[in-house]
């Protein structure tokens, strides 16, 4: 039985609404929201709430990338205007602070999940997929019908004619119907099909090629004895499937439909989650790790890759996931591929495309590897093991993850050579070249609220609370979920070792690395990984970068120690991007900066340049101060070699 709880949260006298038209009520009455730009920006405040939101991006939210001149001026009126409105509502709420402050380069809107309804949603969509993972199917279904009920319609209905909004509300939308199928899978489970089949007919008609909600409809009918609608349900998105993609259901859902023609309804939601780790299923063949303890955050991202790896009405895509080591691209995918289960019944396979010494594998392991899982003769010759896995993967649409991809040819030569299978990459550099990418992914680093959490969970709420402290450790690891998990590993293990001054510790640049180790797990091994796999020229050219004050930095800035300007500048430094030897930072890393140092949003270049900032992130900058000098980088012969020719 699932014994976790959501809290709701402190009272308060606002209720924030943005599932459907945006109001906010203050004790049960609605408040006068001002003029359209105003509601504008309340309305990107609350999508964003708990985080910084630069004046750039509400610029972009009100006037569509064409701001006028007192565009910075006008955003100050307005949320001064919400800020006295929202003050004055909530007075006399307990504990009561300002709602809306200007912190970390933006406007901060303070809301928890009692107060705003789309917070609220994504708390109880979490907890009911930790019900359900916990085969506690009805408490499952009871909270995520909760979460449903709390939508009013498209998010921000009277308001989505905007980019942002508009991008905001796709978003929100893709996250109802994978939640709306939750409950429906949920709901089945528990044995009440009755809900499921008054309301998933009109969901079809208006997403005819969720293969998801498909499958409920085909189900819910059947079991409330509308068994001839059923079938014909399935005939009708056969038909639409071959008359309009000129493909055919998938597997899974055919041998649904026959198991229903013969009378054989044993068909529950497909098991997902660590359980099903390395094991074949009835369905097919998997071969994934378990889990990451207390995978915690990305939901907004999951929902985004769920939406572009799992749709039943077309070819499989390619995605590519980056970023530094440590950022957490392996448990996201693993994560990711646990989620996909039932969109994949096939077959999940992960394989990893470094050895242990960080070299790449051969890639008769990894094929043979894979002809293992999938149940084919292992035949301990690359050529017929690749022959047979290209055969087998022809005739299905399983999902493969290639994890830590040392280069595109590495990844060119384990694509199915199907359009039906689905591919998720991880790799620490952009793989610019791997033209058959579909989609691109940088993973940023864990929002302050999420690292905040991960921390909590592994330190104990009873070691650590959610405060100011916790916020302190946080940032100092970088919001990496790996350095997040060694710190509260390490505060949980250390009991007598207060909090305060271990987030002291690790604020010092001079210690900060040996905190973040504790038994055998440690980051430096990890940022040495990264280290040793940049090629040389950049490794020169990253020493420069690191001896700058901030890890945030300018064009300007790295001018000053490149030696380098104008446009080979700007190639050197994206050169670096594809590389993966820095970043270009989002509004959380712009937001919090590191403790201690001087933040890059001040320092706007040469005047009339214009400032993109780029981000050696802390950790790895730290660990590149440690290591010896190379050689310099005007003195080096293989560093000029690297940088791309001055075109004068």
């Amino acid at each position: 039985m699932f014994t976790g709880s959501v809290h709701p949260g402190r009272a308060s006298r606002l209720r924030f609404r943005v599932l459907g038209p945006l109001t906010v009520e203050a004790d049960g009455r609605p408040l006068p929201l001002g003029p359209h730009k105003q509601r504008l920006v309340l309305a990107v405040l609350l999508c964003r709430a708990g985080s910084a939101v630069a004046a750039d991006l509400l610029a972009e939210a009100l006037w569509d990338r064409r701001p006028p001149r007192t565009a910075r001026k006008n955003i100050q009126v307005y949320v001064s205007a919400l800020r006295k409105l929202l003050n004055a509502a909530d007075r006399d709420a307990p504990g009561g602070a300002e709602r809306i402050v200007h912190d970390r380069g933006g406007y901060v809107l303070r809301a928890d999940p009692a107060e705003l309804d789309s917070l609220r949603f994504d708390e109880l969509v979490r907890a009911g997929r930790r019900a359900a993972l916990a085969s506690a199917s009805a408490d499952a279904a009871l909270m995520l019908r909760e979460a449903l009920d709390l939508w009013r319609g498209p998010l921000l209905s009277d308001l989505a004619a905007t980019g942002v909004i508009g991008d905001e509300a796709e978003r929100m939308t893709l996250r109802y119907l994978t939640a709306w199928e939750d409950w429906a899978e949920a709901q089945l489970a528990a044995g009440d099909a009755g809900p499921v089949g008054e309301t998933v007919d009109a969901l079809v008609a208006e997403h005819p090629f969720r293969e998801r909600l498909r499958a409920a409809q085909l189900t819910a009918l059947y079991r409330t004895g509308r068994q001839t609608e059923a079938f014909a349900a399935y005939e009708e998105f056969r038909q639409l499937m071959a008359r309009d993609l000129g493909l055919r259901p998938s597997g899974a859902l055919a041998a649904r439909y026959q198991s229903l023609l013969v009378g054989e309804d044993h068909a529950g939601p497909a098991p997902t989650g660590a359980g099903r780790a390395g094991r074949r299923g009835p369905e097919g063949h998997h071969l994934l790790p378990r889990e990451t303890a207390n995978f915690t955050g990305r939901a907004g991202l999951l929902d985004d890759l769920s939406g572009l790896l799992g749709r039943p009405d077309g070819p499989g895509r390619l995605v590519v996931l980056t970023g530094p080591a440590g950022i957490g691209k392996s448990a996201l995918a693993v994560h990711l591929a646990h989620g996909l289960g039932e969109r994949f019944p096939e077959g999940r396979f992960l394989v990893r495309l470094r050895a242990n010494d960080g070299t790449p594998r051969p890639a008769a392991d990894v094929i043979a590897e894979l002809a293992r899982a999938a149940g084919l003769p292992d035949t301990g010759r690359e050529p017929e093991s690749w022959t047979h896995w290209r055969r087998w993967v022809a005739d299905r649409r399983p999902l493969l993850v290639l994890d830590d991809a040392p280069d595109e040819a590495c990844v060119r030569a384990l694509l199915p050579g199907t359009d039906r299978s689905s591919v998720l990459v991880t790799a620490r550099t952009r793989l610019a070249g791997l033209e058959e990418a579909d989609h691109r992914v940088d993973v940023p680093p864990l929002t302050l609220r999420e690292g905040v959490e991960l921390l909590v969970r592994f330190a104990g709420p009873e070691r650590l609370a959610a405060d100011r402290t916790a916020e302190r450790i946080a940032t100092a690891t970088g919001l990496l979920p790996l350095a997040l998990r060694v710190a509260g590993t390490k505060l949980a293990v250390l009991r007598h070792l207060p909090s305060e001054r271990y987030a002291a510790r690790l604020a010092d640049p001079r210690t900060a690395l040996d905190e973040l180790s504790v038994g055998d797990t440690a980051v430096r091994p990890r940022l040495a990984d990264w280290w040793d796999g940049l090629p040389g020229p950049v490794r020169d050219m990253v020493r420069q970068l690191a001896s700058l004050p901030s890890p945030v930095f300018t064009p300007a800035d790295a001018r000053s120690v490149l030696g380098v300007d104008g446009a080979r500048l700007y190639r050197t430094l994206e050169h670096m991007v594809e590389a993966g030897a820095i970043g270009v930072p989002d509004d959380e890393v712009l937001a919090h900066g590191g403790p201690g140092e001087r933040s890059a949003q001040s320092n706007h270049g040469d005047q009339g340049e214009r400032y993109e900032p780029y981000e050696l992130p802390r950790l790895l900058r730290l660990f590149v101060r440690e290591q010896a000098p190379g050689p310099s980088l005007s003195n080096s012969r293989s560093s000029r070699g690297y940088l791309p020719a001055d075109p004068r």
